[in-house]
């Protein structure tokens, strides 16, 4: 495996940001290659500021390069001046690591975070010299894979992507890796691809789109069926039991050029037991797995060491919640090494679980702002999304966090949810303002921005059985609220372009239909769709009519009880009964409270993983909801289940 070092750099001066593409950065590996090891090219299909900080890739290729019988290195999408040069010159994608072309690779894995960046994975295969299609590949091909969030449902790249992982990627890939190595030491085998491909729909939470037979019924999908009796129906996530036992990335990168996220990064824990009906993350990442407070005070401090960052981010669903929070941020900051001159950063607060106490803790950080998401302007529609904050708990931790010195509030919400009215609309503007009423008892100057994007249903929430609102429809709620606030002194808005919250929601829900509509994107031209200076609508539109396909039955049709989603035989560890009780419960504006405080609701999630999550107490400790609850590996029953705490309609919460 010869380096193109030599070709690329010539032409590096010719782009606007060549340290993209150099590697060197602290904390790179340089694995020594070998035709007896397995060698995997993680990839992100996006920019190398937006992929490097990716804490999945970064652990992956940190446990593979622990192996004596493989190696890993990184790729990412090269913006569309290398691109240029590259396919002038014939040039391969790439590792930045040692420059060795992709295409000499076992394996090119992909981390999907968004559909919009589907097309950029076709480019990045095609640049490689793959053939974009699984039909198309032969035996000296790479296997292209693919992980994240947007494997839920993976049916748009089914005809693109030899293999997705659900879940947690740690033990995945060691045993994918395990299936490849003994093919390639085989010789009975070596050089059929597709048995090879069948071995490997075998390895739990591996899902191989070749090995099954999808039929439909009009504009939905009437089934989805293994092609052979070995093939599971069901492929099931994979889930960590123990964070504890995986504390990586160990030695995480340290680029040379900015990047976003440009800190030393720490996760606290995995999933959530909040139940935001709108929210995949805390769907699909069940159950809460925390890592011991006592690693991630050694994490930290070893990281901060290594990397020279004075910044640590500790990174979860909802950092606020983890037990102990307040102590593991009073040690990052009264760290020796860094003589107290550390920041912490807490990028998933939870408006209840945010005091005065945790702001004073992390005063010293810099003060780039705070960011808040109650996702809905008024209580009816956070009941309805089972976001169960009242405008006293925002305007608490608002006054926490200005009172401690931040000038500059950040709000998320979500318009276009179901039920929504006008009158909840215009209740994002009146939570704004009062806010900086509130900053301004503090700071003359202070201000809150206020951020908007359109809700996109997506698989394994309750609400995947919703049809979207129009891009119309988002834009006229966006109007009303640029109107509302335009002469609101300290508040600004933004806004997610209604026409790319259309295309995400096509491809959220989509089937296979969809490829053929990706692939004629993507060879008209349709890379980093993200963007917005190369993002367009009409490409997608032209695709859909030219595969006689119709946006409207994807994005804006309501789904009816019984009918069979493109992701039924993929499994996040939910029962679809508990999801479609949940989307009835939403629509009659009753909320479910913490399952930490409250009787088990028999999602599912705990089920099969020997996973029990332990409730310290029947009600939140004096304070909140910052409880101590405990995750138990002990292969035990889950328990036997109780009738659910339902809130019903204008009741009070706490």
């Amino acid at each position: 495996m010869e380096s193109i070092w030599n070709q690329l750099e010539p032409i590096l001066p010719l782009v606007e940001k060549p340290a993209r593409y150099i590697g060197c950065e602290e904390g790179m590996q340089q694995p020594e290659h070998a035709p007896h090891k397995v060698s995997w090219l993680f990839t992100y299909p996006d920019t190398y500021e937006i992929g490097l900080p990716n804490q999945g890739l970064q652990i992956l290729y940190e446990i593979i390069n622990e192996r004596d019988d493989a190696v890993a290195e990184r790729s990412y999408a090269p913006w569309a001046d290398l691109e240029k040069e590259l396919r002038a010159r014939n040039l391969p994608l790439f590792s930045v690591d040692q420059h060795i072309p992709a295409g000499e690779f076992d394996l090119i894995a992909f981390n999907l975070s968004a559909e919009l960046t589907y097309t950029n994975l076709l480019n990045c295969v095609d640049l490689a010299g793959v053939p974009v299609r699984t039909a198309d590949r032969e035996a000296h091909h790479p296997l292209v894979a693919a992980g994240g969030h947007c494997t839920y449902n993976p049916e748009p790249l089914a005809d693109y992507v030899d293999f997705f992982v659900l879940g947690d990627g740690e033990e995945a890939v060691g045993e994918i890796t395990d299936v490849v190595r003994d093919w390639k030491n085989c010789a009975e085998v070596n050089g059929d691809r597709q048995a090879l491909l069948r071995e490997l729909s075998k390895v739990p939470g591996t899902y191989v789109p070749s090995m099954y037979e999808v039929t439909y019924d009009g504009v939905s999908v009437a089934s989805v069926n293994p092609k052979f009796s070995d093939v599971p129906a069901k492929v099931e996530k994979r889930t960590i039991a123990d964070l504890g036992e995986w504390p990586y990335p160990k030695n995480q990168l340290v680029p040379l050029t900015e990047v976003v996220h440009d800190r030393l990064n720490v996760e606290v824990f995995r999933g959530c037991t909040r139940g935001c009906r709108f929210c995949q993350a805390g769907m699909i990442t069940r159950p809460v797995r925390e890592r011991p407070a006592e690693q991630v005070k050694t994490m930290i401090s070893e990281g901060l060491r290594r990397t020279g960052y004075d910044e640590v981010s500790l990174t979860s669903l909802s950092t606020a919640d983890m037990s102990g929070i307040q102590d593991v941020v009073e040690a990052a900051m009264d760290d020796d090494y860094n003589d107290g001159r550390v920041s912490v950063a807490l990028p998933s607060l939870r408006v209840d679980a945010f005091t005065v106490g945790l702001a004073a803790e992390i005063q010293n950080a810099r003060r780039t702002g705070l960011t808040f998401a109650p996702e809905a302007g008024t209580w009816r529609m956070r009941q309805v999304i089972n976001k169960l904050i009242r405008e006293e708990d925002l305007y608490g931790a608002v006054e926490s966090a200005f009172s401690q010195g931040w000038r500059r509030v950040k709000l998320y919400f979500l318009i276009g949810l179901p039920t929504e009215t006008d009158e909840d609309t215009l209740g994002i503007a009146e939570l704004a303002r009062n806010c900086v009423e509130i900053g301004k008892r503090y700071n003359k100057g202070a201000s809150v921005t206020v951020s908007v994007g359109g809700f996109v249903p997506k698989p394994f929430t309750p609400f995947q059985w919703f049809g979207q609102n129009t891009e119309e429809e988002l834009q006229r709620k966006i109007n009303l609220l640029r109107d509302d606030t335009r002469k609101s002194k300290g508040v600004q808005m933004k806004w997610h372009d209604p026409k790319a919250t259309l295309i995400e929601g096509i491809l959220s829900r989509g089937d296979r239909r969809l490829g053929p509509v990706i692939e004629d994107v993507w060879r008209n031209g349709g890379i980093f769709q993200e963007w917005s200076e190369f993002f367009s609508r009409q490409l997608w539109m032209d695709a859909m009519e030219r595969a006689g396909l119709k946006h409207e039955d994807y994005a804006f049709r309501h789904r009816h009880e019984h009918e069979f989603l493109p992701w039924e035989h993929l499994s996040a560890g939910l029962h679809k009964d508990f999801l479609w009780q949940d989307w009835r419960d939403a629509l009659d504006e009753v909320g479910l409270e913490d399952c930490r405080w409250t009787p088990c609701y028999d999602c599912g999630a705990c089920t099969g993983y020997g996973i029990e999550h332990v409730v310290a107490s029947a009600t939140p400790p004096a304070g909140g909801s910052q409880g101590t609850g405990q995750n138990l590996a002990d292969g035990g029953d889950v328990p036997v289940t109780l009738s659910p705490t339902r809130i019903p309609a204008g009741a009070v919460t706490k």
